[in-house]
């Protein structure tokens, strides 16, 4: 019978696969409200694509993709956490404390840059296109 930490050892690379693609897919919908209206976000309804908010549409839904079939893993999540603290700073940190994300509505875009963060040092974990492409 497998103790606690060798069943956890067996799954953590896996759940590592899952949360990429939770992530991603959480990702995209937030680049497919605003490029195409799916799901409607009002706020969203006369954003121009040559806008920052229009940018950042297009790095969503592209990198939201690619992360959650996960390919090229590393340096997508690396951009993705960069948009995300540079969207807390730039839309969330002004509306109050930096150090208050509950405040300032930026608790998703906290997460989000800490998630791809580490799954720009960790990888894709075994379902990915990346694993498939290494031949694991």
């Amino acid at each position: 019978m497998l103790n606690n930490s060798a069943t956890l050892a067996v799954w953590a690379p896996r759940l590592l696969s899952v949360l990429r693609i939770v992530a991603g897919y959480c990702f995209l919908l937030h680049g497919s409200a605003k490029l195409f209206g799916v799901p409607h976000v009002a706020m969203f309804d006369k954003l121009e694509l040559m806008s920052l908010m229009g940018f950042a549409g297009v790095l969503e839904l592209a990198g939201g993709i690619l992360l959650l079939i996960g390919l090229f893993t590393r340096p997508v999540a690396f951009v993705l956490s960069g948009e995300m603290a540079a969207a807390y700073f730039m839309a969330h940190a002004v509306q109050g404390s930096p150090l208050m994300p509950l405040m300032n509505q930026g608790e998703s875009a906290v997460l989000f840059c800490f998630i791809f963060l580490y799954l720009a040092a960790a990888g894709a974990g075994p379902w990915s296109v990346d694993a498939a492409r290494a031949g694991r």
